[in-house]
């Protein structure tokens, strides 16, 4: 995966705004069923929110939001408050509902 520049995860931050989060991240941490449950949401929105419901401080939900992203193979482009917000380009170009400027 190649990275993302500053103004496309901006762009990608802006369409994220209105969206509601698709997964919640609870005391048990990053478990198969939230990667699942991220990974479905990645396939059929390519983007999603993820908010974290019992992790306060901002280092450890950094952590795990690079861990949601690795084993999602998704962009993490954002950590706004409690929310983390990835893209997944969909794997069929048919599909794509998202075009990133260059």
């Amino acid at each position: 995966m190649k990275e993302l520049k500053g103004s496309q995860k901006k762009y990608l931050r802006s369409l994220a705004h209105d969206l509601k989060p698709a997964a919640f991240v609870g005391q048990k941490g990053v478990t198969t069923a939230l990667i699942n449950e991220v990974n479905e949401g990645l396939d059929a929105n390519e983007l999603i929110k993820v908010k974290f419901v019992d992790f306060k401080e901002k280092k450890v939900k950094a952590e795990l939001a690079m861990e949601i992203a690795e084993q999602t193979t998704s962009y993490l482009t954002g950590l706004i408050g409690h929310v983390a917000i990835y893209y997944r380009e969909n794997r069929d170009a048919a599909k794509r509902g998202i075009i990133i400027p260059v």
